[in-house]
This record gives C-alpha cells, structure tokens and sequence, in this order.
C-alpha cells in the first residue's frame, strides 16, 4: 500500500511539472514529461508494483536467489579448474582439426588443372595477380611522392 502511494505522488508530481513545462510554451517536453509521469501510475493500476513488493520482501525468494549465485560460483569454479588443468577451448579446437585432417586429408586440395575445359579461359596465377596488384600499389605510391606525402 505505501508502494502504490509513492508511484502515484510521483506521477502526480510529474503531472505537474509537465503541467509548468507545457504553460511555458515547450510542448513537446511537456508531452515527454507527462508520458514519463504516467508510467508509475500504470503500474500501479496493472498490479506489477504490488508483484514486485510481494517478491521482495519473500524470504523463499531471497532464498531462490542464493541457490542461482551458488550456481552461478560452482559453473565458474569449474571454468577457472578446468583453464589451469590446460584443457581450454583452443586445444580442444586444435585437437578437432588434426583429427579432421587425419580423417580426410586430400578434400580441401585445389582441382586439377588438367579437367578444365578448352574455350574456357583459365585463372592468372596468384603470383602474376600478386605482381599486378603491386602494380597498382606502385603508381599510387609515385602519386603520394609526387605530392609530398
């Protein structure tokens, strides 16, 4: 009861306020205002004030809470044993990849190029590719030169 007393004063403090900002010719603050003033009272009216007092002041609930945070330091407990035995994430991943590798070593190996087709044109090597791109670099290096950069 004192909870939904205290919402609604606030509301109607904020009524006001809205009330000053609107007689100032501010409109659109007052609005705002008044939206924000609003909001106390709606909860109030939905009952989520008197849900929420009734949780907070439940010992089962507070007891609730302690069960989560010890759940909460036996899952890190875990983690932290678990990071100094070396048993972490990336030697997992590491050994996950040498037994891909060893299962199928020849699947991610590039085609041959002796299937490709005559008036197909083929690919540049990436060295020539390499070496054009270099190019490119070069003539934008002269450019910055040329200009003092």
């Amino acid at each position: 009861m004192l909870a939904e007393t205290i919402f609604s004063a606030a509301s109607a403090a904020g009524l006001g306020i809205a009330a000053v900002t609107a007689y100032r010719k501010r409109f659109l603050a007052a609005t705002r205002i008044a939206a924000y003033s609003l909001v106390p009272v709606g909860l109030v009216m939905t009952g989520v004030v008197e849900w929420v007092s009734g949780i907070a002041f439940k010992p089962s609930v507070w007891l609730g809470f302690g069960v989560l945070g010890l759940a909460w330091l036996l899952f890190m407990t875990t983690r932290a044993v678990e990071r100094r035995r070396g048993t972490s994430r990336g030697e997992r991943k590491a050994a996950r990849a040498a037994q891909g590798e060893a299962i199928a070593p020849a699947a991610s190996a590039p085609p041959s190029t002796s299937g490709i087709p005559a008036g197909r044109p083929r690919a540049k090597p990436k060295k020539e590719q390499a070496a054009a791109s270099g190019d490119d670099f070069s003539d934008i290096e002269a450019i910055l030169k040329k200009h003092g950069l």
